[in-house]
């Protein structure tokens, strides 16, 4: 799959801006680069260094630009590496890469520069997608997620494990070329001692899919609850602007409204949704099946009551409506400004729901709510050291190697042949090979690489 095409494409964001990076990648990058490039002899500098000069098409002057060199292997793509930085004019940047391209490179795809970095030794496959993780995130938990897995670290977790495994399929190997004599070679019992171990690794990274998904996408928290709770007004104070419609009639809000909040780093997806009532009219209906289907679809539920004018039956049997399993339930009561605290005597609220009394109108206890929040999404799950899965080829590659051991380990209590042995073990390792590259096709990697964009 590597060629030795050269290739080329704008770095930058496309748009007029003060600079535009122009990359080239290919063995042919620095001598192409060298054909246009009006200055030093760029064919005759070290790495890393930084040329002033024009980019000249035959004695017309394109631009003044500064050239970046990386000569190979000291390169992202282990390839020679020239980035042309240019007056960020449109028109000048396509004039430069039309130049290029008419002196020998070719348009690159997108994600073509990782993948040569992958396919040439660079990065593994987990890593590559850690840079489109990177370049796509929007808040710090998502940044330090994918910092942390381009830095290697989900991929030294799963090279140990793989490496265990690969000790262990060798010398079930070696048994099958002596079958006849009847001889074991790989210890039964220190082979299930490592199963039960990489087993214990493997839910935990799938467990982490869970939290490494929201904090990729953000959470989706959706503030449930009856006409006049104050969810407008909840949602306002949050956002601390106004922007959804806050009035005394029932029923104002029809649809949802989302918009994003970032605590502590993470970002929380917030959906004001309509009421939970029985509706008035075929609009507020369907904003009503709307809003159930938003509570499906949530990651987190914050039912809100208003503790003046709700019953505590009714509260009961709204949180028996909403709560489902699993999905973290957060039940804030509204409007304790109007003294009403003996009222919370009698809720009696299961003991898996989180609490909080608040006035969204007069802005009491909202940031003690947003830690809430916080705590209960995230929590302490998330520290540099953690690996997060984030990838949904990641986890369902991990519970195929999940489901080989799996058979390993029923081989093992109820013995089979070692070729049985060896057929499981070597599933497992094909599926851990999947995720970090070792394993690939080219229609894998099309694939994956063809939703970077183009110039990374």
């Amino acid at each position: 799959m590597i060629t030795n095409e050269t290739i080329v494409a704008l770095s930058t964001p496309p748009g007029v801006g003060a600079i535009g990076v122009i990359r080239l990648s290919g063995k042919d990058s620095i001598a192409i680069t060298n054909s246009v490039f009006s200055g030093k002899n760029l064919l005759d500098q070290e790495s890393h260094t930084i040329h002033f000069g024009l980019i000249k098409d035959g004695n017309a002057v394109i631009d003044e630009v500064l050239v970046s060199l990386f000569v190979a292997p000291k390169s992202y793509t282990k390839e020679n590496v020239v980035e042309i930085s240019c007056h960020g004019s449109n028109y000048i940047i396509q004039q430069i890469i039309t130049l290029l391209i008419k002196k020998g490179a070719s348009a690159a795809k997108p994600g073509e520069f990782t993948l040569r970095a992958f396919l040439n030794g660079g990065l593994d496959l987990s890593q590559a997608e850690a840079v489109a993780d990177l370049i796509s995130s929007d808040s710090a938990a998502a940044h330090q997620v994918a910092m942390n897995q381009l830095r290697g670290g989900f991929s030294t977790e799963l090279n140990v494990l793989r490496e265990q495994l690969i000790h262990f399929a060798s010398m079930i190997e070696l048994e099958l070329d002596f079958a006849e004599e009847d001889v074991e070679f790989a210890n039964r019992d220190q082979l299930q001692e490592l199963i039960a171990k990489i087993t214990i690794v493997l839910n935990k990274l799938i467990r982490s899919f869970e939290l490494g998904n929201v904090i990729k996408q953000g959470i989706n928290t959706v503030i449930a609850g009856r006409p006049n709770a104050g969810k407008s007004t909840l949602l306002n104070a949050l956002l601390n602007e106004d922007r959804a419609i806050v009035s005394e009639i029932a029923g104002t809000t029809r649809d949802t409204i989302e918009e994003l909040l970032n605590i502590n780093g993470i970002n929380f997806r917030l959906i004001d949704t309509a009421g939970i009532r029985e509706a008035t009219d075929t609009i507020e209906a369907i904003g009503v099946e709307k809003t159930m289907q938003k509570i499906s679809q949530s990651a987190l539920l914050v039912y809100l009551f208003d503790v003046v004018n709700t019953s505590a039956t009714e509260i009961h049997d709204d949180i028996a409506r909403l709560h489902k399993p699993g999905i973290p339930f957060l039940a804030v009561a509204n409007k304790m400004d109007l003294s009403y605290s003996d009222r919370l005597k009698e809720l009696n609220l299961p003991s898996d729901i989180q609490f909080i009394a608040i006035s969204a109108k007069e802005n009491q206890q909202i940031e003690e709510l947003k830690q809430l929040l916080y705590d209960t999404a995230v929590g302490d799950k998330l520290s540099d050291n953690h690996t997060m899965v984030t990838n949904i080829r990641h986890v369902e590659a991990l519970q195929k190697t999940h489901a080989a051991l799996n058979s390993v380990a029923n081989g093992l209590d109820n013995p089979v042949t070692s070729d049985f042995l060896a057929m499981d073990i070597k599933q497992a390792l094909h599926y851990l090979g999947e995720i970090t590259g070792q394993v690939t096709t080219d229609d894998l990697l099309e694939n994956i690489f063809s939703k970077f964009c183009i110039g990374k």
